[in-house]
Order: C-alpha cells, then sequence, then structure tokens
C-alpha cells in the first residue's frame, strides 16, 4: 500500500497527527495509530483506535506531524476518501471520521451503516 503525508484513500488533518503524537508520549508509545472498521455497533459497523508498536506489511501508512495512522487493507475499503480529525465538543474529545461512504451513523459518531 502507499505511504504519503496522505493518501487520496485516506486523510488526516494536522490535528488528528498532534493528538496521537500526545497520546503516544503519555503512554511511553510509538506515536502510530491504528484505525480499523468492525462489524457491530448500533449502526452495522463500528470505528476502532488503538496505538500500534509499528504498521503491517499490508497497511496504507499516512504520517504527518511526528506521527502515523495506519489502516489495514480490509478497513480501507470501508474507509476509502475519508478523513481522521480530531474533535474537541462539551460531551468529550475524541477522534472523528468523515467517512464518504457511511450513509447513516449513531449520535456518538462511533458507528455508520453504508449503501
Amino acid at each position: 500500500m502507499p505511504d504519503g503525508a496522505n493518501s487520496p484513500a485516506f486523510r488526516v488533518t494536522p490535528r488528528a497527527f498532534r493528538q496521537i503524537a500526545e497520546i503516544a508520549a503519555r503512554e511511553g508509545r510509538a506515536p502510530i495509530l491504528r484505525v480499523a472498521v468492525d462489524a457491530g455497533g448500533c449502526s452495522g459497523f463500528q470505528y476502532r483506535f488503538d496505538l500500534a508498536d509499528a504498521p503491517e506489511a499490508e497497511d496504507l501508512v499516512v504520517e504527518g506531524e511526528g506521527a502515523a495512522v495506519v489502516v489495514d487493507p480490509v478497513s480501507l475499503d470501508l474507509l476509502a476518501g475519508a478523513e481522521l480529525d480530531w474533535t474537541e465538543a462539551l460531551i468529550g474529545a475524541h477522534f472523528s471520521v468523515k467517512n464518504p461512504q457511511a450513509v447513516s451513523g449513531c449520535g456518538c459518531g462511533a458507528s455508520f451503516a453504508i449503501a
């Protein structure tokens, strides 16, 4: 899979990259966030965010601001054209995904459905 500062397949905002670096530094981990899509959640699919030690061979790797985001090929099919951001609101701060493939989602933004 291609590497890059941002890929047409999956984009990451500078704010999200900075937050990944901050979280990883606090936890003493590599600044690599794995974004995956799992079956489940209230809308059919749900996003999963975990710190990773290293990318897998087939991962898309998107780098910037001293951090990286990795996405496996199966998840990338459901995330094509999406953007990862860091959102701060009254209900709390969290990673959010703007996914053009999602036709509906739950109120918390953690799960979605596709057509």
